[in-house]
């Protein structure tokens, strides 16, 4: 079950139907099914507070998530900060809606075993997010 939330912020404007079928069929590419998934949609605030309590570091980010993986069963929870997605998506002159599908994907992503922190990992990461969006319908 896919579940979207916010906190502090109101619930984007995207069909949740369509980003189930995404998110499930980006899933099924990795030789992986969608069990329990968690979205939450916040400001920059709260995902301050996230990044503080649960992995002490001090700053804004655009998405933390949250790995509860089981074999091949994506789990998690995975926050995203709407306020940094849109100054991201403005500061690269991308468009809001495309930017928030790709933050949304980067998630599942890293649900699916893609890291982004390591040397050539980022690229590694892009290429998958540029796969991912390809498929959206």
């Amino acid at each position: 079950m896919i579940t979207y939330n916010t906190i502090n912020v109101r619930q984007p404007a995207i069909s949740h139907r369509e980003l189930n079928k995404w998110i499930r069929n980006v899933a099924a590419s990795y030789g992986r099914k969608v069990g329990e998934l968690a979205y939450v949609f916040c400001d920059d605030e709260k995902i301050l507070e996230v990044n503080r309590q649960y992995l002490n570091h001090d700053f804004y980010t655009d998405i933390i998530t949250f790995d509860y993986c089981e074999d091949d069963v994506v789990n998690g929870d995975v926050f995203i900060s709407l306020d940094t997605v849109r100054s991201n998506s403005e500061e690269q002159g991308t468009d809001y809606e495309e930017e928030l599908r790709r933050v949304i994907i980067h998630g599942v992503l890293h649900l699916c075993g893609i890291d982004d922190k390591g040397p050539g990992e980022r690229e590694i990461m892009e290429a998958a997010e540029d796969k991912a969006l390809a498929m959206w319908t």
